[in-house]
């Protein structure tokens, strides 16, 4: 029996609601539009008209990889971060919701200088600064990310973005000591990883069988990134720069002490989308 686009969209829903499917809504729509290669817009006009039998054939396929773990942003090959249309691929992480916190205290952040220059520290698909340069039109943003897979995504999203004038990219190690050559930054943000290596394999299977694992692993305890940007990294900010940190639960409180215990003064925490402490920043003093 033939059956409208919308149809196959709100089956497929159905489907993915009985499944538990994580967003399940977001998921059947962009499936979709993906699958019948129209936008959301198309997608609602010709809601009513039949689809042909590939067009099934497609989102089914869709469907069945999806509900087999792998992520929606990588059968899409793009995602939308904070108002930020990003290609995206499976040597980053796909960028989260909670996240949109951090941008939004790094954009802040970027703010309150005239003429930021702004470090988007294990940058992945570049998402964070990112968006900072697209909501801070004075900031000049550095990507600098370690894997050169990620960092040729970083810069295809640059140009997607037309951020080519203000944003640029550096192959970096977070826990290597910082080049003079770099210069200093009025603020740093970090979005390292955090997962402590036992229980990478703990983890849902969309996120641990489709994910890098580089972005992933923190270590033993999940807390050598933020050891290392704190103990190396604050010589690469400028005086009362700010640093910014997203944390995994239960790591704000730890985060924040080594943040204090490195010079970084009125410190605080911000809960994310979930309730959970997600967000640790704070001020580099001048002295310690």
């Amino acid at each position: 029996m033939a059956l409208t686009y919308n149809d196959l969209y709100l089956n497929l829903r159905k489907r993915f609601r009985a499944k538990g499917v994580f967003e399940a809504d977001r998921a059947a729509r962009e499936l979709s539009c993906a699958a019948f290669g129209k936008t959301r817009e198309e997608l609602v006009r010709d809601g009513r008209l039949y689809a042909p039998p590939e067009a099934e054939r497609a989102l089914e396929e869709l469907a069945a990889r999806h509900l087999a773990g792998e992520p929606v942003a990588y059968l899409l090959g793009e995602w939308e971060f904070y108002g930020v249309p990003l290609d995206i691929s499976r040597a980053v992480l796909i960028p989260r919701p909670d996240t949109e916190v951090l941008a939004a205290r790094a954009i802040e952040a970027a703010q309150g200088f005239a003429e930021p220059r702004v470090l988007d520290l294990c940058a992945g698909s570049g998402c964070i600064g990112l968006a900072v340069a697209k909501h801070a039109p004075n900031a000049r943003v550095l990507l600098g990310e370690l894997d050169e897979e990620a960092l040729k995504l970083c810069r295809q999203n640059i140009r997607r973005n037309q951020l080519t004038e203000r944003v640029s990219t550096m192959r970096i190690d977070a826990r290597e000591k910082p080049s003079r050559q770099l210069g200093e930054f009025d603020v740093l943000v970090c979005n390292p990883p955090y997962i402590p290596t036992a229980d990478i394999e703990t983890l849902d299977t969309s996120v641990r069988d489709h994910e890098p694992r580089l972005a992933l692993d923190g270590g033993a305890d999940g807390l050598d990134f933020y050891r290392a940007v704190c103990a190396l990294w604050r010589e690469a900010l400028r005086p009362s720069g700010r640093l910014l940190f997203e944390v995994g639960i239960g790591q704000a409180d730890t985060v924040l002490r080594l943040m204090r215990a490195s010079g970084f003064g009125d410190v605080q925490v911000e809960k994310d989308l979930n309730d959970i402490p997600r967000v640790v920043f704070g001020t580099l003093w001048d002295e310690i």
